[in-house]
């Protein structure tokens, strides 16, 4: 809502003396028609980005087995090195689970 600064200002208690039941019915009803209800998926869809199509790519990654210094965090099931093993537990914990 725009506000007048160069307007006189008016108290709280005014306000409240001038104020009449329907008026601040009005201001209520106002404030709330001004909401929209709008889908995210329905905007993010209208939106095409350069080069973003991808339907004739093809991606080609080469999966290595875990090596022998490496280890699976027990909470976020990433293999880790073992440096990013936290030390404070029991378990196969990585540094960022466990802090």
């Amino acid at each position: 809502m725009a506000t007048d600064y160069d307007a006189p200002r008016r108290n709280e208690t005014d306000d409240m003396a001038e104020d009449s039941l329907d008026e601040l019915k009005a201001r209520r009803n106002e404030a709330q028609s001004s909401v929209v209800d709008v889908d995210e998926t329905d905007t993010a869809e209208s939106f095409e980005l350069p080069g973003a199509d991808l339907s004739g790519e093809e991606l080609t990654v080469k999966v290595l087995p875990k090596q022998a210094d490496e280890f699976t965090c027990s909470s976020c099931f990433l293999v880790h090195h073992r440096s990013r093993l936290a030390e404070s537990s029991p378990q196969f914990v990585c540094r960022d689970c466990a802090a």
